[in-house]
């Protein structure tokens, strides 16, 4: 099968060499020679590179790089049998260049977008036949993080997501199914660990540096939220927040802090800016945090019960299934565990309590306990046995 990728930036690149190296011939479009010329060229590199490491033979990369064709031309897309866009969130742009696809490309041929944040619906919704269309989400760096999140449409034909599931996993990924939902699984799951986080903050229970302490060396987590964020950069993590906030209607569980806010807004987006909640400046001195035991574990439980929760919720809607859940989470952000075999370990009826608590203490929305949750609890049950 020939691909066709559109967007020759960061993810699309990467996408390429995935494919390429699975032994699909490819086809790269962007609207820039210059930013093609770039792409073929860091694809090249790393595929060399990878050879020098012993992970695939000379032979094997030049023969990847050979299969990848750059071109500014959509008519080149004529012979693919999947096409998948890699350019900007925007869901006008997205269904106008699917518009144009639709009209060069072999009926047979699927069309995918791998948006982290809009719905694959909508886009779907512009082409003359969207029950072809499916999201086929990667994750950043795509040559190196095993997940995708494989979407299907309302309007996407019945077995279409049970095939890119074999494809993807051909390709020497993990794939994981979820429904058309803001967020998906990863995005709308993982919302809590930075939300929480920087609630703590605000509230002036503890600092950053003791925050990403609690996390990392009490939670297990491989880094803390604040150190995340910034890795990430805030002019993503804070958009992906406030696009899952607007897409589920304003739900106060979602809701973005005016801290992470600001910091999008004075332009520290984090370690690329050299500031965000941490200095990156040469020499800068970083904070030491708080190490009493006694704070640290009230600041994980507090981010931990509400990461749990979102989950319970996730799989009693059916976003996925439990395994699909857990996949997804130690998979595509390198969680310590599951967190529903996390729920089991501390006891639903425990999660619960914390949650209960916290809503008790607020009387905010934010803190209301899954249903599901809430049930096992009270039938002391496990959340992967329900």
């Amino acid at each position: 099968m020939t691909i066709g990728i559109i967007g020759s930036g960061a993810m699309g690149a990467g996408i390429a060499q995935v494919v390429a190296a699975a032994g699909h011939e490819v086809h790269l479009l962007d609207q820039s020679a210059a930013a093609l010329d770039k792409a073929r060229a860091s694809i090249g590199a790393n595929l060399r590179k990878l050879a020098e490491k012993g992970k695939l033979t000379a032979e094997a990369a030049e023969a990847a790089i050979a299969r990848l064709h750059p071109t500014t031309a959509m008519p080149d897309f004529a012979d693919c049998g999947l096409v998948i866009e890699a350019i900007v969130e925007d869901l006008a742009v997205k269904q106008q260049v699917f518009k144009q696809v639709e009209s060069l490309v072999p009926a047979d041929c699927i069309l995918a977008s791998n948006t982290s944040s809009l719905a694959i619906t909508a886009i779907a919704a512009a082409c003359q036949r969207p029950e072809r269309f499916i999201g086929i989400h990667f994750f950043n760096p795509a040559p190196l993080m095993q997940l995708v999140e494989v979407i299907p449409a309302v309007q996407t034909r019945t077995g279409l997501a049970e095939e890119i599931r074999a494809l993807v996993a051909s390709w020497g990924k993990r794939p994981v199914l979820a429904q058309d939902t803001p967020g998906f699984i990863v995005n709308r799951v993982a919302r809590p660990f930075y939300g929480e986080a920087i609630r703590i903050l605000e509230e002036g229970i503890a600092d950053i540096a003791t925050i990403d302490w609690a996390l990392t060396e009490l939670g297990g987590f491989r880094m803390g939220p604040f150190a995340l964020m910034d890795f990430i950069g805030h002019d993503v993590n804070y958009r992906v927040t406030e696009s899952v906030f607007n897409a589920f209607f304003y739900d106060p569980r979602y809701r973005p802090s005016f801290t992470q806010r600001r910091l999008f807004e004075a332009g520290y987006y984090g370690r690329k800016a050299g500031r965000g909640f941490y200095d990156y400046a040469p020499g800068a001195t970083q904070p030491e945090p708080n190490r009493d035991p006694a704070l640290g574990q009230r600041v994980l439980h507090r981010v931990l019960a509400m990461l749990i929760n979102e989950a319970a919720e996730a799989l009693h809607l059916r976003v996925a299934s439990a395994t699909d859940l857990e996949l997804a989470m130690t998979t595509g952000v390198n969680y310590p565990k599951g967190l529903l075999a996390w729920a089991d370990e501390l006891g639903p009826a425990t999660v619960l309590a914390t949650l209960d608590g916290l809503y008790h203490d607020y009387h905010e929305d934010r803190y209301r306990a899954s249903v599901l949750l809430r049930r096992l609890a009270t039938s002391n049950q496990r959340v992967l046995s329900a």
